[in-house]
């Protein structure tokens, strides 16, 4: 059976602990060919080791890798990091000081390689930039010298390791478009670790959602956001209020009125109420004040009280301009609802 009828990445029943700390602890993934995946999770929830792990830099304690169907690590079975035809992108770059841009991507490759240097310099946006240092170069210039690096030896995959952390605010939004961009045109699979929900959501093809050493949920990124697996899911991907409430069919009735649920559910339930569900429309005489808001430009982020004193985040178009004291009334579009007591 040919490469492509596997999954780039197969990683089943993975442990490994250092010491005391458990880092993984049955972690499954399963990564699709020639498309993004982002590795999401909170910091020290795994997702550096279970990248360490499949590019054969730790060695798990249990469980085990295949890559394009060919197993790398499992029961009797290691195959060196040299040989799994993997690309890594380090969170700090990890470039030479001393070694020229063209030297930094050729390194690794045969001796005669100017050809190929060639090509990933043109790819990742840098042709004619070959004969610089590192040090002469932005740090988005340095993140597509780390890029072209590791995709110069025409890996099976690229693993990229918070990949963005390094940079300003300004940079990283558009770094993340231009590696996006990158890897797209080079017909890569890849998988990128972030704790970044937004950079998840917007970077990938597909989201695996990690806590604890395991991974939670995978799926699109709209999926994963509008069909979160649990509570705990439908919290980290977003900010929201969590109220109990007690299901209907295809109404739930809570402490803050009754509300149309996304999907039909019945009995005692916890509701999420995401900002942009929360819409306002200004009233003199309305039962809730803004109390703070934030301005963005394109939107507005508001936080509001109620008469019995809980908040609520709407997040709503630039205008009407609200302002903090403002009175009004408030109508909730569609919520989710997870049972009662769930896994948060």
């Amino acid at each position: 059976m040919s490469p492509e009828a596997f999954p780039v990445i197969a990683a089943t029943g993975l442990r490994k602990s250092f010491g005391d700390v458990v880092a993984l602890d049955g972690f499954d993934l399963e990564v699709p060919r020639g498309g993004i995946l982002g590795l999401l999770g909170p910091s020290g929830c795994g997702k550096t080791t279970a990248l360490r792990v499949i590019a054969g830099f730790e060695t798990p304690d249990a469980g085990s890798v295949t890559l394009d169907g060919e197993p790398a690590v499992g029961p009797g079975v290691w195959v060196p990091p040299e040989k799994r035809r993997v690309g890594m992108v380090f969170q700090d770059f990890a470039l030479f000081p001393h070694m020229t841009v063209a030297d930094n991507i050729g390194y690794g490759l045969r001796s005669g390689s100017s050809r190929r240097v060639d090509e990933v310099l043109e790819l990742v946006g840098l042709a004619g930039l070959g004969s610089r240092m590192p040090h002469e170069l932005s740090g988005g210039e340095q993140q597509r010298v780390a890029l072209a690096r590791a995709l110069a030896p025409k890996p099976r995959v690229v693993l990229l390791d918070g990949p963005f952390s390094n940079l300003d605010a300004p940079q990283r939004d558009r770094v993340r478009r231009e590696v996006r961009t990158i890897l797209v045109e080079a017909r890569a699979s890849a998988v990128f670790v972030t704790h970044d929900q937004e950079e998840a959501l917007a970077m990938s093809d597909k989201v695996a959602v990690m806590k604890d050493g395991r991974v939670l949920q995978i799926a699109s990124p709209h999926d994963v956001y509008h069909h979160p697996v649990d509570c705990w899911v439908a919290r980290f991907l977003g900010e929201g209020e969590l109220v109990p409430g007690t299901a209907s069919g295809a109404k739930v009735e809570t402490l803050l009125g009754t509300f149309r649920l996304a999907e039909p559910a019945n009995g005692p339930v916890e509701v999420i109420i995401r900002p942009e569900v929360v819409r306002l429309y200004p009233d003199a005489g309305g039962p809730v004040t803004v109390v703070d808001r934030e301005f963005y430009g394109h939107d507005q982020l508001i936080t509001l009280e109620l008469a019995d004193g809980r908040r609520l985040l709407s997040r709503t178009k630039p205008n009407p301009a609200f302002a903090v004291g403002d009175r009004v009334r408030v109508e909730v579009d569609e919520v989710m609802a997870f049972p009662e007591h769930g896994h948060v």
